[in-house]
């Protein structure tokens, strides 16, 4: 599958694109069932907790603390309100670790950007709570490759089309990469644009969504340190 011969825009998701993300959630989402595993069974735990982050994205958004939000009370319906307080600080602590945690590029990731860069202009495009997603992007030390960050509350196709129409009016030269198929790959073909995605081995239950095999502007790599080669800069 050709990449457009001269985009005008390359644009690149954060998290678990960029760097480790989900991982850290995993960690979380074990200690958090540890802590509760006195009032109900693992497995159940995990299918409340995904259960209530399904209810509540739409009232906190995406992010840490949202996702602290859900486990606090998931903690209170699995115990039927007897959640102890010191619980409930065990949460919080858990919450505040992971939004002090260092951040991790992937590997690859600062050769790749580093190989494209002057190819056309690199974006950033994540999704998230503002503050959290902006100390991320600092601390990566990625921001160099950028001329613009954008956090959204939502990857729709028009969120999308709102950010790319500051570069062309001529969708089929956008590109756009990332690991999530739902987020950053089925709503820029939607537009027209090319695709590129990149799995990462965790994914978030609400992330899911099947890869559009055989369709035309959809390319998967293995990992980013193929991105270069795809655009003649191996």
């Amino acid at each position: 599958m050709p990449l457009p011969q001269s985009p005008a825009v390359i644009a690149f998701d954060a998290d678990d694109t960029l760097w480790h993300n989900e991982s850290f959630f995993k960690l979380t989402e074990a200690r958090f069932a540890e802590l509760l595993a006195p009032y109900c069974e693992k497995n159940r735990v995990a299918d409340r907790l995904v259960a209530a982050e399904r209810r509540n994205v739409h009232h906190y958004g995406y992010g840490i603390k949202g996702f602290i939000l859900s486990m606090i009370e998931t903690a209170i319906e699995v115990t039927d309100g007897k959640v102890p307080a010191t619980v409930i600080g065990e949460i919080l602590t858990a919450g505040q670790d992971m939004l002090g945690h260092p951040v991790e590029p992937l590997d690859g990731v600062r050769e790749a950007l580093a190989a494209i860069r002057g190819i056309a202009p690199l974006i950033l495009i994540t999704k998230g709570d503002l503050f959290d997603q902006e100390r991320k992007i600092a601390a990566s030390g990625l921001q160099k490759h950028f001329t613009a960050v954008d956090v959204v509350s939502e990857k729709s196709p028009e969120v999308y089309a709102r950010i790319f129409a500051r570069y062309t009016d001529d969708m089929s030269k956008v590109v756009m990469i990332g690991n999530s198929v739902r987020s950053d790959i089925l709503p820029v073909l939607e537009l027209g644009a090319t695709a590129i995605h990149v799995p990462y081995p965790l994914l978030w239950a609400l992330e899911a969504a099947d890869f559009p095999v055989g369709h035309p502007k959809a390319i998967q790599l293995k990992s980013l340190t193929d991105l270069p080669a795809l655009f003649g800069r191996a």
